[in-house]
């Protein structure tokens, strides 16, 4: 009887895992996405319109082109064609590499106590906030031009942040001690006008771009990604652009998200840079400033210095 039990909780528990998580992990991304479901192009056939729904409520999976659908175990099964052993060995792998011991929380489903609440929203003022911009080697001008300072709750509990809000009204907040975001996750674009698209993963990536090289203002548009789950939206953006360049991260993460979005819009990959450092604000950090003349789009044509990417991930330059 302890045994079955075992495994019924097993079971239970792997159920929980988020479906979005799994079809990331997977190689698939949501084409749209709101604080109640999430929609894929189906990773069973090739399509060109989502028919894939995922309801975030329920953590439940419906192929509207199939007519089928069924829980994260399910999914899994179907998508590799391995067996439901398999499927669970792959999911407690996951949860231990997540902590998932502390449960995850889903969106819509947390009492009010466990969501980030804001409670205030105004130009950034705070010498703790400006102190930290100045940490990060972004003059304080730029980050109040972009941010807000976001005061709110977690656990009932009073933070402040530096807060950069996305496309659905979610924010992302950063301050000295935080990283932390509000529901809903998505991408946030600055639109300038303009037919050039620069691609950051973080607030601060954009920040440094901008404190580096801020003629950029008057030559292209922003998108921060806040997340790299969120590609398939940058892919579906960039197609209203002719030049799309990329600033994302040197983890190995960054660099599958850098050869994505070249393979599908031919973007150009600005990480040399910051070769040697993981993202355009820790070299920031390090190098400060060009030299006087010197900017981003001057760096750029220095020839020895411009990498690419190979199939299996690895930096070659471009002679």
């Amino acid at each position: 009887m302890k045994r079955k039990r075992t495994k019924r909780l097993s079971c239970e528990r792997a159920r929980a895992f988020p479906i979005e998580r799994a079809l990331a992990k997977l190689g698939h991304f949501p084409t749209k996405t709101t604080p109640k479901e999430a929609w894929f192009l189906s990773p069973f056939r090739s399509e060109t319109q989502a028919s894939f729904k995922v309801c975030k409520k329920l953590n439940r999976w419906y192929d509207h082109g199939a007519g089928k659908g069924g829980n994260v175990i399910d999914l899994i099964c179907q998508i590799t064609k391995g067996t439901v052993k398999e499927a669970l060995e792959g999911i407690q792998k996951e949860t231990t590499l997540f902590s998932f011991q502390q449960q995850v929380v889903f969106e819509g489903l947390a009492p009010e106590s466990e969501k980030v609440i804001i409670t205030n929203v105004k130009p950034i003022s705070h010498p703790a906030l400006l102190g930290y911009i100045k940490s990060r080697a972004i003059d304080k001008s730029i980050a109040k031009s972009y941010c807000k300072e976001v005061h709110n709750t977690f656990k009932g509990k009073p933070y402040f942040a530096i807060g950069l809000q996305n496309e659905s009204g979610g924010w992302e907040l950063r301050n000295k001690y935080l990283k932390n975001c509000t529901s809903p996750k998505d991408i946030t674009i600055i639109k300038n006008g303009y037919n050039v698209l620069t691609v950051t993963e973080g607030m601060f990536d954009l920040l440094s771009i901008i404190n580096h090289s801020p003629e950029l203002q008057q030559k292209s548009d922003f998108l921060v990604m806040n997340s790299t789950v969120l590609i398939q939206k940058v892919m579906s953006v960039s197609e209203g652009y002719t030049t799309v360049e990329l600033y994302l991260d040197s983890d190995l993460n960054g660099r599958l998200c850098t050869e994505r979005l070249m393979e599908h819009r031919g973007a150009v990959d600005m990480s040399f840079i910051y070769t040697g450092h993981k993202d355009m604000n820790q070299w920031l950090m390090e190098n400060g400033k060009n030299p006087v003349g010197q900017g981003i789009q001057d760096v750029f044509l220095l020839p020895q210095k411009q990498t690419c990417f190979t199939p299996d991930g690895r930096k070659e330059e471009i002679k």
